[in-house]
């Protein structure tokens, strides 16, 4: 049904003729007639009753009168939120983050957030960046922070943390008094690792199987603070990023540089790269460019422009 026929019918029922209607919508008198008459052989019935230059309805009209403002009102309703959407002053995002990457890099972008978008709801997330991923691609989040390197033909990405893995070792072990350590002296060694659901788990286990050695795993965490706690209590070695070796007691555990090839630690926030985006979901890509990338990274502003390009089709 056209729902500009609609709005001509009920203009025309409200102004008690098509004279009035053409003025009051700013119509031609013959533009409104033959939308209304069109939409009467639609319903196949006579919804008014012409008596010179005013009409009455018929019994269906008035029907269809009541239902139609009805309609009307619910497409105003839409049409104002939408516009309130757009404008910022409702919606909701949906940030998912494996927990070193919120503590370091997030809180301040999302105060920031918050504050230039006070009325939008914010819902995050902890996880591995493996559920991550899988949370992103479900629709149940809407950006995520991932290690990279994720699956580009699904996701659109934002690199924004270029660093390497450390070593960190209990302060009496041999190792520590080193200034580089290279992977394949671990082999013998006992490994705290992360949970398998966490990126790290696998790139490690990984880079020590092309090293020539599986790791022997003693411990696993979801928590970098727990992790650190078991290399101070002596029972493994951990490979952790420079941002948490950076925060860490030197004399509780010494953190050593690992020679090449290194084992990167490369960070990215992700979006469905089908997805049209929300504006919600476009101001926050928007700012953690301007203040995670500094405009520095063509990669992230040709993903910018992606997500902004799809947002209007």
């Amino acid at each position: 049904m056209d729902v500009q026929a609609l709005r001509y019918f009920v203009e025309v029922a409200r102004k008690q003729g098509f004279t009035r209607a053409s003025e009051s919508l700013h119509i031609t008198q013959p533009a409104i007639s033959k939308k209304v008459k069109a939409l009467e052989e639609e319903l196949g019935a006579p919804l008014l009753l012409r008596e010179g230059r005013r009409v009455r309805l018929t019994e269906a009209g008035r029907l269809v009168l009541e239902r139609a403002q009805g309609v009307l009102d619910a497409l105003r309703v839409i049409e104002e939120e939408v516009v309130e959407l757009a404008a910022l002053r409702r919606g909701r995002l949906r940030v998912g983050m494996p927990p070193v990457v919120g503590v370091a890099f997030l809180p301040t972008l999302l105060a920031e957030y918050h504050r230039l978008y006070p009325n939008i709801a914010l819902e995050l997330r902890e996880e591995g960046s493996h559920n991550i991923e899988a949370l992103v691609l479900n629709r149940d989040l809407d950006v995520g922070a991932v290690v990279l390197p994720t699956d580009e033909r699904a996701f659109a990405t934002m690199p924004f943390v270029h660093e390497e893995l450390r070593a960190v070792f209990h302060p009496s072990h041999p190792l520590a008094r080193r200034r580089t350590v290279a992977l394949r002296e671990l082999a013998e060694v006992p490994f705290v690792l992360y949970r398998p659901e966490f990126a790290l788990h696998g790139h490690i286990v990984d880079a020590c199987r092309r090293a020539g050695f599986t790791p022997t795993v003693v411990s696993e965490s979801s928590h970098w603070d727990f992790i650190v706690a078991m290399v101070a209590a002596n029972i493994g070695v951990a490979l952790l990023p420079q941002t948490i070796c950076r925060q860490l007691d030197r004399r509780q555990v010494r953190t050593i540089r690992m020679e090449a090839p290194a084992i990167p630690w490369n960070v990215a926030l992700i979006w469905r790269r089908d997805r049209q985006l929300p504006p919600a979901t476009r101001a926050f890509l928007e700012l953690a460019e301007r203040r995670l990338v500094a405009g520095a990274k063509p990669a992230a502003q040709a993903a910018l422009r992606e997500a902004a390009s799809a947002s209007k089709r």
